[in-house]
């Protein structure tokens, strides 16, 4: 039996079992169809084993030792539980009857979408404040479990990246003479930590290995949010293949991507900033621990524009006539709910006039040629950092870009357009490196529900900005790209305290602003203060007009680090 959850009430399952295994890399391989409204592809995962991160999760575990026991059958996870406290994530617990398999040679219990369900389950809502989950149990197989909605997954398979040319530096043996298991994990297990100056090798090497063949099909089943994946005889994450393909399809209902119109009338498909988050786009790890790099290659008709998150300015490639492929990639390890895409008939707003100072400020600076002097200290996992650079930290504007409906080009051209330099210099000046190397700024149908939403790279702006001068589109282009430093490359520890993230972009966004108008101090401190006033007011309405349980702040649960300092 599906369970049925209100949003506004209950809490959504994290489900991925983080604490055994983690996806390190994805890379998506898709086909955008606006007739169907439906996205088509291929993911592979490279995977790691939660050995190396058993001390960090040590604590966790602990907490959940005891309500794991009582509630584990096959192996099956306990679901990571955190509370609704935006539209970000959700929580809830849910029980599970036997595992029902349905594979090659079996009886075939797929529905009309090709998915194979699980046997009734006996299920319900608690109010578990626990984030745990549990590997194999005695003798039974080890799952990969991945959070996973709305999706028709059509076929899971091993990917035999020892196929590859040129894998076996990756070995101990100079010839790839007997090939097994425990070679292609170790091979994929050397790929995932190359150190981050050979960051272009890892992603030829992550692309090649996505178009290797299979070598076995994988048992998996699906249930209302997971996707659950096993190999008969694998006991352990250890012993799990490290690199899966899964083969699926989107629908059209799917709660993470909004299919519509943009204000020219033409049709326009994006990530809306869900509650259900990602896991309708592509099954994945939604716990803030599981932080991973991303590769992706979309399909669409050459009349689209692909935008998404990614560190480099993509440009279209014609594959056939009518028919194009944009490709993305992101070195800067990030939760899974940060990935954005938008495809849609957008039309590039350029500036009419550039000087050669502005050109010289908004070169762009890659890793292959960054100056990775120590000009600061930082404890994350080792990637190709900014704050390491020494030419990152006198950009004051990264490079950027304007997309918007070809109806509201001279609207952007007239003022978002003019006050981005602005913006991002102020930024600069107050808080010094841009953690992430490029900007694209999209104008969302009229169906977004807010005025602005930050993802890696990418930024969505409702229309509304427009229509209120340079004031409202000032301060919320400051609120936003504060949260490139407080919510995306930084965030609290629990999803449940992202106020944190939103207080310090609500403070920034008015000192940026202050900035980027060139005021004086004593003017500056007049407008900070005006807009305190006007905030405070505008709490007070809303406590007035809300119920007392919105007006408490849930209790926080044991969760991951949100951000990566």
């Amino acid at each position: 039996m599906d369970i049925q959850l209100d949003p506004a009430r209950d809490d959504l399952p994290l489900m991925a079992n983080t604490s055994h295994i983690l996806v390190k890399h994805y890379v998506l391989d898709l086909d955008v169809d606006f007739e169907s409204q439906v996205i088509e592809g291929t993911i592979v995962l490279f995977l790691e084993d939660g050995n190396r991160f058993k001390k960090q999760n040590s604590s966790i575990e602990e907490a959940c030792q005891s309500e794991s026991n009582k509630a584990c059958k096959f192996g099956m996870p306990e679901p990571c539980h955190v509370p609704v406290t935006n539209a970000r994530t959700f929580s809830s617990e849910m029980e599970y009857n036997d595992f029902a398999i349905c594979s090659k040679g079996e009886k075939d219990t797929s529905d009309k979408d090709g998915n194979h369900d699980n046997q009734e389950h006996a299920s319900g809502i608690s109010s578990s404040k626990y984030c745990c989950d549990t590997g194999n149990h005695g003798s039974e197989d080890f799952l990969l479990v991945l959070d996973c909605c709305d999706l028709s997954v059509l076929k899971v398979e091993e990917v035999d990246v020892a196929a590859v040319p040129g894998m076996e530096k990756f070995t101990r043996s100079p010839e790839l003479t007997v090939v097994s298991e425990e070679l292609r994990n170790q091979i994929v297990r050397e790929l995932v930590t190359l150190p981050a100056n050979r960051w272009r090798e890892q992603l030829d090497y992550y692309a090649r290995c996505s178009q290797a063949p299979g070598c076995g099909e994988l048992l998996f089943d699906t249930d209302t949010w997971s996707l659950q994946i096993r190999k008969t005889g694998a006991q352990t994450a250890t012993d799990f293949p490290h690199a899966v393909r899964i083969w699926y399809k989107t629908k059209p209902e799917g709660r993470s991507v909004t299919w519509t119109s943009d204000q020219s009338g033409r049709p326009c498909v994006y990530t809306v900033g869900s509650p259900i988050n990602n896991r309708a786009l592509f099954p994945c790890q939604e716990p803030p621990v599981a932080m991973s790099t991303w590769q992706a290659t979309v399909r669409a008709a050459a009349s689209f524009v692909v935008l998404m998150s990614g560190e480099n300015s993509a440009k279209p490639t014609q594959l056939w006539e009518g028919c194009s492929s944009w490709y993305y990639y992101v070195t800067m390890p990030m939760p899974a709910s940060t990935f954005t895409i938008a495809v849609g008939c957008w039309t590039e707003v350029k500036t009419e006039t550039c000087s050669s100072a502005d050109l010289a400020t908004e070169r762009p600076f890659s890793p292959s040629e960054a100056d990775f002097r120590h000009v600061g200290v930082c404890s994350h996992m080792e990637y190709p950092c900014r704050f390491q650079n020494g030419s990152a930290t006198t950009q004051e504007i990264i490079p950027h870009r304007v997309f918007a409906p070809v109806c509201l080009t001279g609207a952007c051209q007239e003022t978002l357009v003019q006050l981005i330099p602005r913006c991002l210099s102020a930024a600069h000046s107050v808080l010094g490196t841009h953690p992430f190397s490029r900007l694209d700024v999209l104008i969302v149908p009229a169906n977004f529900p807010s005025l602005g939403m930050a993802s890696p790279h990418i930024m969505f702006l409702s229309q509304s900005i427009l229509t209120g001068g340079s004031h409202l589109c000032g301060t919320r282009l400051c609120h936003e790209i504060a949260h490139a430093w407080f919510g995306l490359a930084l965030g609290a520890r629990d999803w449940t305290e992202e106020w944190l993230s939103e207080g310090f972009a609500s403070h920034l966004e008015d000192v940026f602003w202050a900035a980027a108008q060139q005021l004086t101090p004593h003017e500056a401190r007049e407008q900070q203060e005006l807009r305190a006033c006007l905030r405070w007011r505008r709490l007070q309405d809303e406590t007035q007009s809300s119920p007392e349980e919105m007006q408490v702040l849930r209790f926080p649960h044991v969760g991951g680090c949100g951000g990566n300092f």
